[in-house]
């Protein structure tokens, strides 16, 4: 439908070609969107002939016609209108279109563009001493109109940044209008219905599933694919209280390359489906990081387990989490009491590691099914 409409403004004086080349200048790439990388070397095709008609120009001046004005002034205007033409062209392509090729690289653009500007620079200073381009004032300015738009076309890519980043800064600003509204009215009020309704209860858990969505929303934007330890154990955290009543808060500090898809968040994620699965009610996750390395605490609320009712043919915890972390080069620890039970984690940094020297440790473990 828009080609169709282009085709018939076309027929209109030419003002759909025009519209197109408008939009197709000014309008930016998708986000997220590459440039396609061309073999052809358009800009020096489109160079070519331009040089041709600069050297057919350059050989009437030498000759004897040029002065006397027996050069046809219809064949000069094409020959002038078309050199115009391709050095326009060339400049316009390098800097619009073989700008964004990586494959071509930032000199290419400047070749192009300088050999383009010297083409129309010279052309125009040739035509001020041609009699038949005087009788003509259009022809003497097709030259300056060229370069006019070689030139300012280096300022479109600007435009087009300040425009999107103009487009992103009023985006930015109705997000946070919108998630202050929303902090005000929808999530307090999902976090009136956790209190009243409590940590185990059906409700508290649907409010918080929906808090974390909304927050996420808001707040997070879009996460990477392989994403940092923290955000993973939210997103689990997340899952865990819609098939479990328990709510679990994620709490980080400090700095941490740690990534998700590491041995550690492995280990963590056990160790919270565990608490989960076996106590319910109210988790608490802290995580650590420094420069050594990052620790990571997961404790219940639970009534707490003897070490000794624990069979020994149960490795869950024994493998999947205390087995797991000393593989990894960390180390794993589990503390309960009837107060509850908590699960220390820990991983250092390779070059902390490096310089660590090895200790035998001893951990209580624990298994819960």
């Amino acid at each position: 439908m828009v080609r169709a409409l282009f085709i018939a403004l076309a027929l209109c004086g030419g003002a759909g070609v025009l519209l197109y080349a408008w939009c197709w200048m000014f309008t930016p790439w998708a986000e997220g969107e590459d440039a396609p990388t061309r073999r052809m070397p358009v800009a020096w095709l489109l160079l070519a002939p331009a040089a041709v008609g600069m050297l057919i120009v350059l050989g009437w001046r030498g000759g004897s016609d040029w002065l006397s004005g027996a050069i046809p002034a219809d064949i000069a205007a094409v020959v002038v209108g078309a050199t115009v033409a391709f050095a326009t062209g060339a400049g316009l392509w390098a800097t619009l279109i073989d700008r964004t090729d990586t494959a071509r690289g930032p000199r290419h653009t400047l070749s192009i563009r300088v050999l383009s500007i010297v083409l129309l620079a010279l052309l125009f200073a040739i035509l001020l001493s041609w009699p038949v381009a005087r009788s003509g004032v259009a022809l003497v300015l097709l030259p300056l109109a060229g370069l006019a738009g070689v030139v300012s076309s280096s300022l479109i890519p600007r435009w087009r940044e300040l425009s999107g980043e103009r487009v992103r800064r009023i985006r930015e600003e109705q997000r946070s209008q919108m998630a202050a509204h929303l902090h005000d009215s929808v999530l307090q009020t999902l976090a009136l219905i956790q209190n009243r309704a409590g940590a185990s209860s059906e409700a508290a858990r649907l409010a918080r599933a929906q808090e974390r969505e909304l927050r996420a929303w808001l707040y997070d934007g879009d996460a990477p694919a392989d994403s940092d330890l923290p955000t993973d154990l939210r997103d689990y955290a997340g899952a865990l209280e819609l098939d479990y009543p328990v709510r679990i808060d994620v709490v980080s500090a400090g700095l941490s390359t740690e990534r998700a898809s590491g041995e550690l968040a492995a280990a963590a994620r056990e160790a919270i489906l565990n608490a989960a699965r076996h106590a319910g009610g109210e988790i608490s996750v802290y995580i650590e990081g420094s420069a050594s390395g990052v620790d990571v605490f997961i404790r219940d609320r639970g009534a707490g387990f003897r070490l000794d009712d624990v069979p020994s043919d149960r490795l869950g915890v024994r493998e999947s989490i205390i087995g797991r972390m000393r593989r990894a080069g960390g180390s794993g620890g589990v503390r309960s009491d009837e107060n509850g039970t908590e699960v220390h984690l820990r991983i250092m940094t390779p070059s902390h590691q490096e310089r660590s020297v090895p200790r035998p440790t001893a951990a209580r473990e624990e298994h819960h099914g």
